[in-house]
């Protein structure tokens, strides 16, 4: 990695000598591991080349550890392409890794690698958890409630759900998967397929009470990703659309937001295309500090130049 130059300054991009992009940040203990895919220097077919997920940690937002590659397609015997957005949860002392991937012969599905520690090495199931035999099944985001009711959510065009069960490796048949209704009362009115500005890129958490869902957004008029949110009371919904959360201006044709606090601050990661030979393929992860309101919305945050050290 690149040496910081200002010890007390994280400049953006935050990873410097490899292009990476989807940031999933996951705090655990007092450190934040930022787990990234990553977009190969040389195209195979002018589309994303993507084959492994990185890893990244830090104690100060400034000071930034290269774990270097935690998982590949190498690692899962029935997938060959696409090692596309990841994110990481601890339950019970494993650390369980959620990627979607493009199976052998069939569409996307979500993939899961466990570890006994964060940085891995991270051994894969050994069969998909999520195959719908579509191309939704993408850009798993999990979530443990405080119930201990665990969620995946995922998908492209349509936000979908599974309700984990207590082993993260298998989820509740009965339920099944669950298909959000795409209203604009959710997502907002926009111009992806199923008329709202949800596209892609689910990020689902909880706050004070609130839950959030941040998400790739397509708004009406716009060729390039931008972030919007929806809240609601519960984990299943009903969704209520908050607006735009970060605009289109500055990035590259995708984008995928990755929110967490840590040590008292509020950051969303995300990625654009700043470096040197940077492009919609080559994409570089970035992050910025933010505030909630009172009532726990959000304003529109914009891109950075970076974080301060703390």
């Amino acid at each position: 990695m690149a040496d910081v130059v200002n010890t007390d300054f994280c400049q953006n991009p935050i990873i410097r000598d490899i292009y990476t992009a989807d940031p999933a940040p996951f705090v655990y203990g007092d450190t934040l591991y930022l787990y990234t895919t990553h977009d190969e220097d040389k195209l195979i077919n002018d589309f994303y080349t993507m084959f492994d997920w990185r890893c990244f940690s830090t104690k100060d937002m400034v000071n930034w550890t290269d774990h270097g590659k935690i998982f590949s397609l190498d690692d899962i015997e029935w997938a060959d392409d696409r090692a596309w957005a990841p994110q990481c949860i601890e339950r019970n002392g494993k650390f369980y890794l959620y990627c979607p991937v493009h199976k052998k012969d069939g569409g996307m599905a979500i993939a899961v690698g466990v570890s006994d520690s964060p940085v891995g090495p991270f051994k894969d199931l050994g069969y998909p958890l999520v195959d719908e035999g579509d191309w939704n099944d993408i850009d798993p985001t999990v979530f443990i409630d405080d119930d201990g009711q665990a969620y995946l959510y995922f998908g492209n065009p349509e936000l979908r759900y599974v309700k984990l069960n207590e082993d993260m490796i298998s989820y509740d048949k009965e339920v099944g998967v669950v298909k959000i209704p795409m209203t604009v009362e959710s997502f907002g009115k926009g111009s992806h397929m199923t008329g709202t500005t949800y596209g892609e890129g689910p990020w689902f958490y909880k706050r004070n009470g609130l839950y959030y869902m941040v998400f790739a957004a397509f708004r009406e008029g716009k060729k390039d990703e931008s972030f919007g949110y929806a809240t609601s009371t519960g984990p299943t919904g009903p969704w209520v659309y908050g607006g735009v959360l970060m605009d289109e201006e500055g990035g590259v044709f995708t984008n995928h937001p990755g929110i967490t606090d840590f040590k008292g601050h509020s950051y969303l990661f995300y990625h654009t295309g700043d470096l040197p030979g940077g492009s919609l393929f080559h994409r570089s992860v970035c992050v910025t500090e933010f505030f909630y309101n009172e009532d726990g919305t959000i304003n529109v945050i914009p891109k950075c130049d970076g974080v301060s050290k703390i």
